[in-house]
């Protein structure tokens, strides 16, 4: 598994390509943060770029957005695997409180604005795929 110790501008630009800015995001790909800008697509749902993570050792990186998706295997592999930041800002995605507290308490404020981020578009995502109008749209 590949190092995934980012500064906070990195971390703050990840949440911006999250967010949906594609200058941002080509950015992240074209200066050597690919598996954050793989990372964004994955959050998207994009299969390609979920098996991009796997393939090129950022398990870690898919483990969180998996739990952050409620899969409980990925949840468990975080912790098994001592990614507990990883963890925590996944089950904050999931809305978890304890989580919320922990990355206050444990984190910087660029982790916690990522959970947030990640949070907003996952929960649009998941109104898209409730919403009979919006039925099959990620976003």
């Amino acid at each position: 598994m590949k190092a995934i110790n980012y500064p906070s501008k990195i971390i703050l630009a990840w949440a911006k390509s999250i967010e949906g800015n594609d200058k941002i995001t080509a950015w992240l790909k074209e200066n050597g943060y690919e598996e954050l800008a793989m990372a964004t697509f994955a959050i998207y749902l994009r299969n390609d770029a979920r098996d991009w993570l796997q393939q090129n050792g950022y398990p870690h990186l898919m483990a969180m957005i998996n739990a952050a998706e409620g899969i409980e295997s990925a949840q468990k592999w975080l912790l098994t695997h001592n990614f507990e930041t990883l963890y925590h800002i996944a089950l904050a995605v999931e809305n978890e409180q304890s989580s919320w507290a922990w990355l206050k308490h444990n984190s910087t404020q660029d982790l916690f604005i990522l959970a947030q981020t990640i949070k907003i578009i996952k929960d649009k995502i998941e109104y898209n795929h409730n919403d009979i109008h919006t039925f099959g749209k990620d976003m």
